[in-house]
């Protein structure tokens, strides 16, 4: 869709996967048989989005360079590249991108997240969207590492960053699609009490105005950003590709 931009945020120390990231940023290391970092690339370009910026950073950001290119492997022409210094945080690593999108909406995918089945419908969604955002929810058993959405009827009426008493178990999941007010929206963030412009801030913003929509996702969705998530991540990968074998070598064989 050649009015979205797609921004993935690939950034950050990956601390909690330490020493796994002593020496690579997280967003490489694999994922069953590919690299963390080709999954979000795949979503936004079977959606149709072929304009792509990743936002990275650390010591090892060139990694992202020498690993994509210009994108080739995936059938675009070219990959914009923006460097984060230090940890801010996610609405802070957005705001990086202003530029890049230059008016247009966008699709935001942190780089860590695995899904089952894509996200083409709800893109669709946002495109026939008038204005504002739109969040990806799933229900999780572990909703306090997650933001978590309260809803009222079919509106989000608040979204709570990891909470100690959860009041769902709906989590929002790191796909997010903004309207070009994000930017200005970031513009009035205070640092959380972890020094971060949080994302569930800009999230919340948008719910005041009224123009926070949401889709719940369908079939499984992680993150892996710790190593019980990043182990899952592979299980899951590994098991879908499995039957994705065996049912091609199934029409094969009825062929």
């Amino acid at each position: 869709m050649k009015d979205l931009k797609g921004i993935i945020l690939a950034g950050g120390l990956g601390t909690r996967l330490a020493p796994l990231t002593k020496i690579t940023n997280k967003h490489l290391l694999p994922i069953y048989d590919k690299p963390m970092i080709y999954y979000p690339i795949s979503y936004l370009v079977d959606a149709g989005i072929h304009d792509i910026s990743i936002v990275t950073g650390g010591n090892h950001a060139g990694d992202f360079l020498r690993l994509l290119g210009n994108g080739q492997a995936f059938g675009l022409s070219h990959i914009n590249y923006t460097y984060q210094e230090g940890e801010g945080g996610i609405a802070q690593a957005l705001s990086l991108t202003q530029y890049f999108s230059q008016g247009s909406r966008m699709i935001v995918i942190l780089g860590d997240n695995i899904l089952e089945k894509g996200i083409a419908p709800y893109v669709a969604n946002f495109h026939r969207q008038e204005k504002g955002a739109r969040v990806l929810l799933k229900e999780v058993s572990d909703p306090g590492r997650f933001g978590v959405a309260t809803l009222e009827g079919n509106k989000i009426t608040e979204i709570e960053e990891k909470p100690k008493n959860p009041k769902s178990n709906l989590a929002v999941t790191g796909i997010y699609m903004y309207d070009e007010s994000v930017f200005e929206i970031i513009k009035t963030l205070k640092p959380s009490g972890r020094g971060e412009l949080e994302i569930t801030d800009v999230n919340n913003a948008y719910i005041r105005r009224g123009e926070l929509e949401y889709d719940v996702l369908d079939g499984w969705w992680t993150d892996s950003g710790t190593f019980d998530s990043l182990l899952q991540a592979n299980h899951l990968v590994a098991k879908k590709a499995l039957l994705e074998k065996k049912k091609e070598r199934k029409n094969g064989v009825l062929g």
